[in-house]
């Protein structure tokens, strides 16, 4: 089938150009012929506090030969960008979807293609985890231009039918990334950390952002005795500022090591290296790309049962679900993990899991899918 592909591409970084440029080399590795479109302008700076929204030296990338034809933030550019998109007739429209600020330029996209393109949305989130006022009416109005989703948690397509109670969607586990390398040595990764090789590894990995319930972990961890490290490492949304009053008031604040940046896809390794378990402590969540990068390097996860969190971390086998977002609970479970769970049978049961969660397999169910749209 011809494909065009409109979502987040090489020159922008982070997990969801990733996840586009894999599941775009698969449908080509499929037969299919596939353009990738992305945009001129993708945040306006207000929605991305963070450093860049640009790839940097460091990044380990898939360089998509993509077309930047998508100005979110202007409507009189939208027109344009629908019309290059028309111009390849394509089969199928696929995009992906995961904040209601695109609701109106990739539904205008969307109804503007032609009737016999089958449009198709992979879905990270339809209630996003950070509300605005606009969200509702902007995510009605995206979803009924698509003739079909790929929804990646029970969460998320749950969500989708609230909106579209006559949705077509098909349930796809988000598959693990793929791209970061083998892992460091545990000793050697903790040395180049600065850390204590003798302590329990605690890490919190990827954007910092109010949901995902830090300022939970770092209650939770002054309640753990001294035998136990915490590495926080990622960009922060905003400022860091009341998770450093938390962190200086922390009675273990000794044993908490800070590495507040844009993590490079070539560090990456060393974190996850270095730590015995990767802890999620979520607010509320639906899927996670921190999952797919923690099974890659074979690390089991401790987290919060939100969303569909519980649905790739299989409770007591490939990591432990803490039932709500509260701090003794958190507290509870990483002595659990620790105290009485075998790190090598959640790692055995991790290298079975990882067979199912290709993204071959991912690109083929979603053809599959299209074909009886």
């Amino acid at each position: 089938m011809r494909i065009s592909y409109l979502s987040t591409f090489y020159p922008f970084r982070g997990g969801i150009a990733q996840f586009n440029a894999s599941v775009m080399r698969e449908l080509q590795n499929l037969g299919n012929e596939v353009q990738a479109f992305t945009f001129t302008t993708q945040y306006p700076k207000f929605l991305f506090p963070g450093e860049t929204q640009m790839v940097k030296e460091g990044d380990i990338v898939d360089v998509i030969k993509s077309k930047r034809i998508l100005n979110s933030a202007f409507p009189l550019n939208w027109p344009y960008a629908a019309a290059k998109i028309k111009k390849t007739s394509p089969d199928i429209l696929l995009m992906k979807y995961w904040m209601s600020y695109f609701g109106p330029s990739l539904g205008y996209v969307a109804a503007k293609i032609k009737k016999n393109t089958k449009v198709i949305t992979i879905l990270d989130n339809v209630i996003p985890h950070e509300k605005k006022f606009f969200d509702k009416a902007f995510t009605k109005y995206f979803l009924k231009r698509n003739d079909g989703f790929i929804a990646m948690s029970e969460k998320v397509k749950n969500d989708l039918l609230f909106y579209l109670p006559n949705a077509k969607v098909k349930l796809l586990p988000h598959p693990l990334y793929d791209h970061f390398g083998a892992v460091v040595d545990k000793k050697t990764a903790q040395l180049r950390l600065g850390l204590n090789t003798s302590k329990k590894t605690i890490l919190f990995f990827g954007f910092i952002r109010d949901y995902k319930g830090l300022d939970l972990l770092i209650k939770a961890f002054s309640k753990l005795d001294k035998s136990y490290q915490l590495i926080i490492a990622g960009e922060v949304y905003g400022n860091f500022d009341k998770y450093d009053v938390l962190i200086n008031n922390n009675s273990n604040k000794e044993n908490i090591h800070k590495h507040i940046k844009y993590i490079s896809d070539k560090e990456v390794s060393l974190y996850f290296g270095a730590s015995d378990v990767c802890i999620l402590p979520y607010k509320n969540a639906t899927q996670s790309g921190i999952t797919g990068i923690s099974y890659h390097f074979e690390t089991p996860m401790i987290a919060t049962n939100v969303g569909g969190l519980s649905e790739i971390i299989q409770d007591k086998k490939t990591g432990l679900i803490v039932a709500k977002p509260e701090i003794e609970l958190i507290k509870n479970e990483i002595q659990n993990y620790f105290e009485t769970c075998s790190q090598t049978t959640f790692i055995k049961n991790i290298k079975e899991l990882k067979k199912e969660l290709s993204w071959s397999n991912f690109a083929y169910e979603l053809m599959e899918f299209a074909k009886h749209l």
